[in-house]
């Protein structure tokens, strides 16, 4: 691939799926820039929703084809709603597709105890929340936000 001229090593990067064309620009520079070709991300986006979809959710401003295909590729595996979910090790919190905020990565409980003992220790500071701590705080304030707006809409 590497003698090969740009046009031809395009060309064969069209025959790959999203999922082989993400993967392939994990390899180097070349691929990675190669693999982020709008044409490629728009032909794909094309080929799997459709002329019609292409037309209504064309990237608009700094947006490119890649991040719309991932984007509705997110709504179509997880919804359009507010939702948290993993991709890899890593929590995200997700509205319409669009990621939203990172929550954070997972790690195990034995390093996450002996993290936060240590700088309760050495900062005197509350312990550091693992993932799943963040998860639950963030529930519990969604909810009680929710709760609040009930309560005014109704009073």
């Amino acid at each position: 691939m590497e003698r090969l001229p740009p046009e031809l090593s395009l060309r064969i990067f069209c025959l790959l799926d999203h999922r082989n064309l993400a993967t392939a620009q994990l390899v180097c520079r070349k691929w990675k820039i190669m693999g982020s070709d709008n044409s490629l991300w728009c032909d794909l986006f094309i080929e799997r929703w459709g002329l019609d979809q292409a037309t209504f959710y064309a990237p608009s401003d700094s947006k490119t084809w890649k991040h719309v295909y991932m984007v509705q590729d997110r709504c179509d595996r997880n919804g359009l709603g507010l939702k948290i979910i993993r991709e890899g090790d890593d929590y995200y919190l997700i509205h319409q597709g669009e990621i939203q905020r990172h929550l954070g990565s997972r790690i195990s409980k034995m390093e996450n105890i002996s993290d936060s003992l240590a700088n309760y220790k050495d900062d005197k500071e509350e312990p550091n929340l693992g993932i799943l701590d963040k998860i639950l705080f963030f529930i519990g304030d969604f909810e009680a936000a929710s709760a609040q707006a009930k309560r005014s809409r109704l009073g």
